[in-house]
């Protein structure tokens, strides 16, 4: 009986080890943003403003929720029904493609990329946050438009309500702080 129990214990072992690593599922690719694509918030067309988009997926959801600015996204995405049940989303690299025309092969993880606020450009919806892939190109945009890095983790409804206060800056020569000419 001694003989037997050690191979059994060794062979549930094994079973319960695998039980835990299940496979991570997938990630679902970002979408291409289409001719006629509305604003998940705000119902505008998409296409018609410049400044990085954004889109999210929800648990259980194939499709992608589409964002005209990252300020919508993130207002979104940040709320706390929503905050639980995003599975992922993607921002647009700005350092991929002139400010005005962002490029939809050049989406990054939200999660991953690093973000400019306070910046002298708009998007759709007035201020939003210029999202990059590396922050190298983060950096070189805060140097020549102004504002502040953050994180993904720093990026909160407080933040977002500054921003859309207009509390944060977008002046180059003041820094983080003022707002002189945004509406």
């Amino acid at each position: 009986m001694r003989r037997l129990l050690l191979p059994l214990l060794l062979i549930n072992a094994l079973l319960l080890a695998a039980c835990g690593e299940s496979e991570p599922e997938a990630l679902a690719d970002a979408q291409p943003i289409e001719a006629g694509d509305s604003c998940h918030v705000c119902g505008m067309l998409i296409g018609e403003h410049p400044g990085p988009k954004g889109e999210a997926f929800m648990e259980k959801q194939g499709e992608a929720l589409k964002f005209c600015s990252t300020m919508d996204l993130f207002a979104f995405v940040k709320q706390p029904e929503n905050e639980t049940q995003v599975s992922h989303a993607y921002v647009h690299d700005v350092a991929a493609a002139p400010w005005t025309t962002p490029d939809d092969k050049a989406f990054v993880l939200a999660s991953e990329a690093i973000y400019v606020v306070g910046h002298d450009q708009r998007g759709a919806m007035g201020h939003t946050l210029a999202s990059f892939a590396e922050q190298a190109d983060a950096e070189v945009f805060r140097e020549a438009h102004g504002g502040k890095l953050v994180g993904f983790a720093e990026i909160d409804v407080e933040l977002l309500g500054r921003l859309g206060r207009g509390e944060l800056g977008g002046n180059v020569d003041q820094g983080v702080g003022g707002m002189p000419g945004h509406d």
